[in-house]
């Protein structure tokens, strides 16, 4: 059981607690959020999950990408209490017990990222895109990574990464 504690942000007010169950990246678990906690907010804040990236906290830039009961959503978008009897992935529940997943295997060999805020969440979209269509054309897979933004890499170096992983 993990247990968050109030937020900084929230000091001084009179806080709305409530005891959410889910599956986070495969281990049950409980956690107090306030009822106005996105899920971000209670993968970062009480639990401590911080690949999770807050990039626009509105739901346009990917960066939060997480997979909630196998679907992809933007966590900041969705609330913690939300998530009550969920199954969660995150970026850090992608790795195998072997090591890097072939798409993560891929990221770094095609060099798909640099400063890594939008990583996690083009990851978890990625591995949403594979799981949904295995062999996706350039195409597709710009079109699914859509919601995902990158100021850095540009696209093309993701993209590769992406077909790649599907080779694999």
């Amino acid at each position: 059981m993990h247990v968050g504690s109030t937020s900084p942000r929230l000091e001084g007010t009179k806080l709305a607690n409530q005891i959410i169950s889910a599956t986070i990246n495969g281990e049950p678990m409980e956690f107090l959020a306030d009822t106005r906690d996105s899920l971000l907010e209670a993968l970062r804040e009480r639990i401590g999950l911080t690949g999770t990236k807050e990039g626009c906290n509105d739901g346009n830039c990917g960066a939060c990408s997480v997979l909630m009961d196998g679907r992809l959503v933007n966590s900041c978008l969705v609330m913690a209490a939300e998530a009550d009897g969920a199954d969660v992935t995150t970026v850090e529940g992608l790795a195998s017990e072997d090591g890097l997943i072939p798409l993560q295997q891929t990221f770094l060999e095609e060099a798909a990222l640099q400063c890594g805020i939008c990583t996690p969440g083009f990851l978890v979209a990625s591995k949403a895109l594979l799981d949904a269509n295995p062999n996706p054309t350039e195409f597709e897979a710009r079109y699914w990574l859509a919601g995902n933004l990158c100021r850095c890499t540009g696209y093309d170096k993701i993209i590769r990464a992406v077909l790649k992983a599907a080779e694999a």
